[in-house]
């Protein structure tokens, strides 16, 4: 297993294809926006709990959702109806995250991968305009959420959190209809999961992700504090 050194200045991982089967690339390093951005751009991000080092990923096959084929069941078209939620992108991205960093019952002992560390390092790429929020509000209360990291025309999709029945998927409805009118090309999943397959996202070979994302990452950044288009 390929071991990557902290705080030093080499940032380079191993080709993907050196990657175990089950998608385990590397161990080890730190967080530094440099080294997130620099996995990110590679098809590569980190997923570990908190007694562990660092483990990096790169899976294949890779799940993705292409935002022009966003599938949106019938049951929630009626939670998509005006005035039942209110949607807003990067109003409180901590609060997003250390939502989604709440112990779910799925998890054993009833823990979570987003750390501490992970929740600093996220908010750092937040501020520098990497790292984007949507929140679901009902009646003035955050009731629903995700967040992850946009490079170019990719939305590296990380986690989402509910307290009321459809308030994430109105966020990712909500946010793939943006990136639609924005062109992003690929919205990246990471790993099936029947919820967003149900949203239409597919596996595809991990080499075909590498070419869709080499094209999506020529596409100009989206620096700025994200907001939705008016119209």
């Amino acid at each position: 297993m390929f071991v990557l050194t902290a705080n030093g200045q080499d940032l380079r991982f191993p080709p993907v294809e050196e990657a175990s089967p089950e998608g385990l690339l590397a161990v080890g390093g730190d967080l530094r926006p440099e080294r997130l951005l620099k996995a990110y751009r590679h098809g590569i991000f980190p997923w570990y709990s908190d007694h562990q080092p660092i483990l990096w990923w790169s899976p294949d096959p890779r799940t993705v959702l292409f935002p022009d084929k966003l599938h949106i069941s019938r049951s929630l078209k009626r939670s998509l109806r005006p005035g039942l939620f209110n949607v807003t992108l990067d109003r409180c991205f901590r609060d997003v995250m250390q939502n989604c960093a709440e112990p779910r019952p799925q998890y054993p002992g009833g823990g979570t991968w987003i750390t501490p560390e992970m929740i600093e390092a996220y908010t750092t790429l937040h501020e520098q305009g990497y790292a984007h929020s949507v929140e679901t509000w009902q009646e003035g209360e955050l009731v629903g959420g995700l967040y992850g990291v946009a490079l170019g025309g990719a939305f590296f999709a990380e986690s989402m959190f509910t307290r009321v029945p459809d308030a994430s998927k109105v966020a990712l409805v909500s946010l793939v209809r943006q990136l639609q009118a924005w062109g992003f090309r690929l919205i990246d999943c990471q790993q099936a999961s029947p919820h967003v397959m149900g949203f239409g996202a597919e596996e595809i070979l991990r080499r075909e992700f590498l070419d869709h994302l080499a094209v999506a990452l020529t596409l100009p950044e989206r620096y700025a504090r994200w907001q939705f288009d008016t119209a």
